[in-house]
C-alpha cells in the first residue's frame, strides 16, 4: 500500500528539471485494485504519444472521429486549430468558448442549458476550464457526451495547455496530485459514514416530536425541542452540502435525489437556487463580482474592492463603519430564516422549479402533521423560524470565517489550485470542530476537490500543504474562535477603508 503520509516529503524532494522547476515523479506500484494514473497516461482522456506528450500533427486541422456502437465512423466535420490570443477573445456572455483538456468548445448556445447554471460557464469564457471541469463533476463519461457538439478544434502544437500566466508545472503538479488521490479511492464515499450522519438527524426530529407528544408545549419543552432541531437542521445543511456536491454516491441521480430530500423536505430550500449560487462560488471564490457569496452590498462592503468603490460613488445606504457592528444583529440571525429563505423562494417562483416546490411544500406539510396538533398552524410556522433564527448564526459563521478574511479581487485567472488556496482557510482539527463545522474547517481540500467525501480531508491535507510549501503558497490554518474574530475584525477593517475613501474624496 502507497501511504499518503509518505507523499508530504515527496512534494519537496523531487528532483529538478534543466528548467530548474521540481519534477514530481511515483515510483510506487499501485495496489492490485487501484490503477496510479502517472504521466504516461491520459488526462480527462487526453490521447498521448509514446512520449507522454499530447498528440499533435501539425496541420492546421484534425479531424473527430465518431463512435457509433462501439465502432469509430469515418472522419467527421473539419476542425480547426487556435492560438491562445484569439481563444481569449471569447470571453463575453454572447460569444463564449471554453478550453477543456486541449479541446476549444462554443458553448455560448448551450449554456442555458448547463445543469451547474450558465453563469458558471460565463466565468470561464475564453480561459482554461479543464481542473474547473474535473473537480466539479462525478460522471466525466456522462458529460464529455455533452461536449461532443460543442467542439469546435483544439489548441494548435505550439501553444500551452494553459494561459502563459499560468504556472505550468503548478498546474501539472496538482493533476499528478489528483491522480494519486484517485489511485488511492479517496473520491470513495464511506456509505456508513453517512447513514449515521443521516441518522443523527432524523433521531434528533423525532426526539423532538416525541417530547411534544409526552410532555405537552409547555414553553419549557418548546425551547428543548428547538435546540434539537436547531442541530438538527445545522448537520442537515451539512449533509445537504455533501450531496449537493456529488460526494455520497456513485452515481450523479442518486446524489441529485437525496439532494432533493435533505435540502427541499428536511431544511426547505430550492436545491436548484443552492446549485446555481454555489457552483460559481466554488469555480471562483473571492473573484468580484463573479462569487455571489461576496456579494453582500448594500448591506456590507467586503475586501477591498468594494469599500474603495462604494466610497468613491458615495454610496451609503447603512453606515459602513459600524458594519462589524451590526454583523452581529443583521447577518448572523437573519442569513437563514430571512436571506437564504427569500432568496430560495424567489429562484423558485421566478424560474419556476415546481419539483423543488412540491418538495418544499412537503417540508411544511411534515412540520404542520407532527407539530400542529400542539401549536396550531401559525405556532407551527414560528416554530420553523424561531428554529432557523438559533441555526443561522452557526451556518453563518462557518460559512464565513473560511473566506471574508482572505483575498478578494478582480478576476487575475490564477490556476485551480491558486484560486481556491489562496481565497481559503481552514481550521485546526478536533472531534468537535470536524462535527461543528461539518468538516469545512478543512474548507482549502473541500474547494480543491468538492467532489472528495469529507471524511477523507484529514488525509489529503498533508499533501495539500506540500505542495504548498513547495510552490511557495502559504497555507492557512487557525483556531476555530480566531477564525470567527477575524471575520468580525476584516468587516472593520473594510468598513474604515470605506470611511476613509467616502469622507476624503
Amino acid at each position: 500500500m502507497i501511504q499518503l503520509e509518505e507523499r508530504t516529503r515527496d512534494f519537496r524532494s523531487q528532483p529538478r528539471n534543466p528548467r530548474g522547476s521540481v519534477r514530481m515523479e511515483f515510483k510506487e506500484k499501485p495496489d492490485s485494485n487501484a490503477t496510479l494514473v502517472g504521466k504516461s497516461q491520459p488526462y480527462l482522456g487526453e490521447k498521448h504519444q509514446a512520449d507522454g506528450e499530447p498528440v499533435a500533427n501539425g496541420k492546421a486541422e484534425v479531424y473527430v472521429k465518431q463512435e457509433t456502437n462501439g465502432k469509430h465512423a469515418v472522419p467527421g466535420k473539419s476542425l480547426n486549430m487556435y492560438s491562445w490570443q484569439e481563444i481569449q477573445k471569447h470571453n463575453q456572455q454572447t460569444d463564449q468558448w471554453l478550453v477543456i483538456n486541449r479541446k476549444v468548445h462554443d458553448v455560448t448556445s448551450w449554456a442555458h442549458r448547463h445543469p451547474g447554471g450558465q453563469q458558471v460557464l460565463s466565468h470561464h469564457a475564453g480561459e482554461d476550464a479543464t481542473d474547473a471541469f474535473r473537480a466539479m463533476h462525478l460522471d466525466l463519461d456522462v458529460v464529455r457526451l455533452y461536449l461532443k457538439p460543442l467542439l469546435i478544434g483544439e489548441l494548435a502544437p505550439g501553444e500551452p495547455s494553459q494561459e502563459r500566466n499560468k504556472n505550468s508545472q503548478l498546474v501539472e503538479d496538482f493533476r499528478e496530485m489528483r491522480r494519486l488521490l484517485e489511485a488511492k479511492n479517496m473520491f470513495k464515499a464511506n456509505l456508513g459514514f453517512y447513514f449515521l450522519h443521516l441518522a443523527q438527524i432524523l433521531i434528533l426530529e423525532a426526539l423532538a416530536w416525541l417530547l411534544v407528544w409526552n410532555f405537552g408545549s409547555c414553553w419549557t419543552v418548546t425551547i428543548l425541542i428547538s435546540f434539537l432541531l436547531t442541530i438538527s437542521q445545522a448537520q442537515s445543511s451539512f449533509l445537504q452540502h455533501d450531496v449537493g456536491h456529488l460526494c455520497v454516491f456513485k452515481k450523479s441521480k442518486w446524489n441529485h435525489l437525496m439532494h432533493k430530500f435533505v435540502m427541499c423536505h428536511l431544511k426547505g430550500f430550492s436545491t436548484n437556487w443552492w446549485n446555481y449560487q454555489h457552483s460559481q462560488h466554488h469555480v471562483k471564490p473571492n473573484i468580484y463580482p463573479k462569487d455571489p457569496d461576496i456579494n453582500m452590498g448594500p448591506l456590507f462592503v467586503v475586501g477591498d474592492l468594494q469599500p474603495v468603490k462604494y466610497g468613491k460613488k458615495k454610496m451609503k445606504y447603512i453606515n459602513y463603519e459600524k458594519q462589524h457592528l451590526y454583523f452581529y444583529m443583521i447577518l448572523l440571525p437573519l442569513l437563514m430564516p430571512v436571506y437564504f429563505n427569500l432568496q430560495s423562494m424567489q429562484a423558485v417562483y421566478l424560474r419556476r422549479y415546481w419539483v423543488d416546490m412540491a418538495w418544499i411544500s412537503s417540508f411544511y406539510i411534515r412540520y404542520f402533521i407532527t407539530f400542529g396538533p400542539f401549536y396550531g398552524i401559525f405556532g407551527t410556522v414560528l416554530l420553523i423560524y424561531f428554529v432557523k433564527l438559533l441555526e443561522s448564526p452557526w451556518i453563518a459563521y462557518v460559512t464565513q470565517m473560511s473566506h471574508i478574511p482572505m483575498k478578494m479581487s478582480l478576476e487575475e485567472n490564477w490556476d485551480w489550485f491558486s484560486t481556491q488556496v489562496l481565497t481559503t482557510c481552514n481550521v485546526e482539527q478536533s472531534f468537535f470542530n470536524d462535527w461543528f463545522t461539518g468538516h469545512l474547517n478543512f474548507q482549502i481540500e473541500h474547494h480543491l476537490f468538492p467532489t472528495m467525501p469529507r471524511h477523507n480531508y484529514h488525509k489529503v491535507a498533508p499533501l495539500v500543504r506540500s505542495l504548498c510549501a513547495k510552490h511557495g503558497l502559504q497555507y492557512v490554518k487557525k483556531p476555530l474562535l480566531q477564525a470567527f474574530g477575524d471575520i468580525v475584525r476584516t468587516l472593520k477593517k473594510s468598513g474604515a477603508l470605506w470611511a476613509k475613501v467616502y469622507y476624503e474624496t
